[in-house]
């Protein structure tokens, strides 16, 4: 004890000395945060955060401190493959401690991103539940339930034990009409304000009204609570997004945010989203899984300036200049102070209540701000892509091709021989999109479902339980990459063996719509529920569908998930507009059988036709280059305007490759773009 006490005064000087930027403190703290990170075991961040200019001795010292924190972190509990019963239960206890009857579970964190770091797993932590949506509701009287949508019906089943809670499908039973049916008046229903939306918040305020409850907003989660292995909070280097990437300086696009909080009379807004802020100041980060994201908040002001509220110590050195004075960088705890400020001097300040937090909101009002409902103002422009980030998609694309294809082609030589499992599968994939330029990991976890799994959704291979693929049934490989200049996601499923006759069949349906899709053509105007149907009436035609969505919007080096845009059966206010892009992924999914589903993305273009047009067209650009697989498809079942469109594409993936990829992989790929004759 006394030689580690001696070690920590010497490195406590020694980074004094070398003018490091935060003492033995404060490199402990980024130590643990970074290992709440999934860049755990990056050295160049911590070195960028602690000391940039350390010498090597200095280093290795650091080093060893690492070491010595990290094995210190105990398990944080969320790599249960099911429910543990006595989390519920220590929740019960919990909540009857706070004189509360149910408490609210979302999968979320205080900026409703799609995803979250480890210390907000809540819901993975306490149900077993690990989809990228969904919530649950603990009753204190034994009543429980987990809310899904249509892609995690099985899954859930999988990972939560059906005798601690009710499975709810959403599209079904809202979580609204559970909480209707089981309570009651004088009930006290508990929810976290940081971790619910304003719109939410007064959907439930209604629901309690009406049943007599009482909803309670606790200042601390129950969930934090019981979970004594809690991970801190994530802290991973915030750096700049080269402009050459970003196509627009920071300044610019603050200048056009202000303008809109101008033309609408708003003294300030709100930012609560950080795929907002990172594309708002060209920054971007690493605090969660597979999106380039630093969680923040910020508040913009008519003039442009902007305070950006998160912790200062996530700055990497090129960040202050890039920041310049315009862009004040406070510590988590001043954001109260400043909503205070706002409501104090009676600004009428933009929220945008469906993605907010309803804390904000909130804390505006009782502070006397006028809230004002308004979208992300950085949507629009964010969704529409610059002439720059459409030159960088097309290329991160090209290269995220040259991975695919060999790929593709390792599959075809191994995985009829019986020894690979779906998560070597999901490892090769990612290792070959890792040789890449630019490449900065996964967008997300790669999904490889072999036969029955396949038909799950959002599938998540287990090492030790993955399946082995062999013949006689399909795989599904649904993946993509964040690259500095775009963010690539792919779907291709795969015949293992001969396929059947049906397998064939269906896989064939699948790509007539997505085939139709890609070749459609519409009005300015239309939003993506207005097309949907084009995808899904090869499968209607004969008494079959799918549950999840058609397409869902994508960033540039930013979410793979990305709004307001999206393609769906549900309607949509938002109309596809140039620089726009979306992903084209019809599927179907046979239960305990095999799944299928096809993905591209495609960016929305303006279509130039003869004489005669009264409207300005749109239609689609295809950017994924992969091929599909011709050994799953019918031909019989293909007009010759879908085969003319196949052929044309395949052609297009072979010339486009072709030159960057060995012999073997460019020979599969010759074989695997044969045109189909009808």
């Amino acid at each position: 004890m006394t030689d580690r006490r001696k070690f920590d005064r010497k490195l406590d000087k020694d980074l004094h000395q070398t003018g490091a930027r935060v003492d033995l403190v404060g490199a402990r703290e980024i130590f643990r945060g970074l290992a709440a990170t999934p860049v755990a075991d990056d050295e160049e961040a911590w070195r960028a955060l602690i000391a940039p200019q350390a010498p090597p001795d200095l280093i290795e010292d650091l080093r060893d401190l690492r070491k010595r924190i990290i094995e210190t972190i105990p398990d944080d509990g969320l790599d249960r493959s099911r429910t543990d019963p006595d989390r519920v239960t220590a929740l019960r206890k919990e909540l009857k401690r706070r004189d509360l009857d149910s408490f609210i579970i979302p999968k979320a964190d205080e900026h409703q991103g799609e995803f979250v770091s480890r210390r907000s797993e809540r819901l993975q932590w306490l149900t077993g539940f690990s989809g990228s949506a969904g919530s649950a509701i603990v009753m204190r009287r034994k009543v429980a339930a987990v809310f899904i949508d249509g892609r995690y019906t099985l899954q859930v089943k999988k990972q939560v034990d059906g005798k601690l809670f009710e499975y709810v499908h959403t599209a079904e039973r809202s979580q609204i009409d559970w909480l209707r049916e089981n309570l009651s008046s004088g009930m006290r229903l508990g929810f976290d304000p940081w971790l619910h939306t304003d719109a939410m918040r007064r959907r439930i305020k209604d629901v309690c009204k009406e049943t007599g409850a009482a909803l309670v907003a606790v200042s601390d989660n129950p969930v934090d609570a019981i979970w004594k292995t809690q991970p801190v909070a994530p802290i991973s280097p915030m750096v700049p997004h080269p402009q050459k990437y970003a196509g627009e300086s920071a300044a610019k696009k603050r200048a056009a945010i202000a303008k809109t909080l101008k033309d609408q009379n708003l003294d300030a807004a709100v930012l609560t989203a950080p795929d907002s802020i990172a594309w708002l100041l060209n920054i971007r980060g690493r605090d969660v899984p597979c999106t380039p994201l630093s969680l923040s908040f910020a508040v913009i002001h008519q003039s442009g300036g902007v305070e950006l509220f998160t912790d200062p110590s996530k700055m990497a050195p090129e960040t202050e200049a890039h920041f310049g004075p315009e862009i004040i960088v406070l510590e988590w705890e001043a954001l109260a102070a400043e909503l205070s400020h706002l409501g104090t001097r009676g600004c009428r300040v933009g929220v945008d209540l469906n993605m907010a937090p309803a804390k904000i909101a909130t804390a505006l009002k009782d502070a006397g701000a006028e809230v004002v409902s308004l979208s992300d103002p950085t949507a629009s422009q964010k969704s529409e892509k610059n002439t720059a980030e459409q030159k960088g998609t097309r290329a991160a694309h090209l290269r995220d091709g040259i991975a695919l294809a060999k790929f593709l082609c390792w599959l075809d030589k191994e995985a009829g021989k019986g020894r690979l499992t779906e998560w070597d599968v999901g490892l090769k994939v990612d290792d070959l999109r890792a040789e890449l330029d630019l490449h900065r990991g996964p967008s997300f976890a790669t999904i490889a479902g072999f036969g029955a799994n396949g038909a799950v959704v959002h599938y998540r291979a287990d090492e030790k339980k993955a399946a082995t693929v062999k013949k006689g049934s399909l795989l599904l490989v649904d993946s993509g990459g964040q690259y500095l200049d775009g963010t690539t996601d792919v779907t291709r499923t795969v015949a293992i063996g001969k396929p059947t006759a049906e397998m064939r069949d269906r896989y064939t349906r699948v790509l007539k719509g997505h085939i139709d899709l890609a070749r459609a053509i519409f009005p300015e105007g239309t939003s993506g529920s207005q097309i949907d149907a084009l995808a899904r009436k090869p499968l209607w035609d004969v008494g079959l569908d799918y549950e999840h969505g058609t397409g869902h919007g994508v960033g540039s080096y930013l979410g793979v998930h990305e709004g307001p845009q999206r393609i769906s059966k549900y309607p949509s206010g938002v109309s596809l507009q140039p620089g726009m892009i979306v992903s084209n992924e019809p599927g179907y999914y046979k239960t305990r059988a095999f799944g299928i589903r096809i993905e591209n993305l495609v960016m929305v273009k303006t279509v130039k036709l003869g004489k005669g047009a009264e409207r300005r067209l749109l239609g689609f650009e295809n950017l994924t280059c992969a091929p599909y697989d011709i050994r799953l498809i019918d031909p019989k079942l293909l007009t010759k305007t879908q085969i003319d469109w196949l052929n044309d594409y395949h052609a297009w993936v072979k010339k486009s490759l072709s030159g960057d990829l060995d012999a073997p992989t460019k020979r599969w790929l010759a074989a695997a773009t044969k045109p189909i004759k009808g």
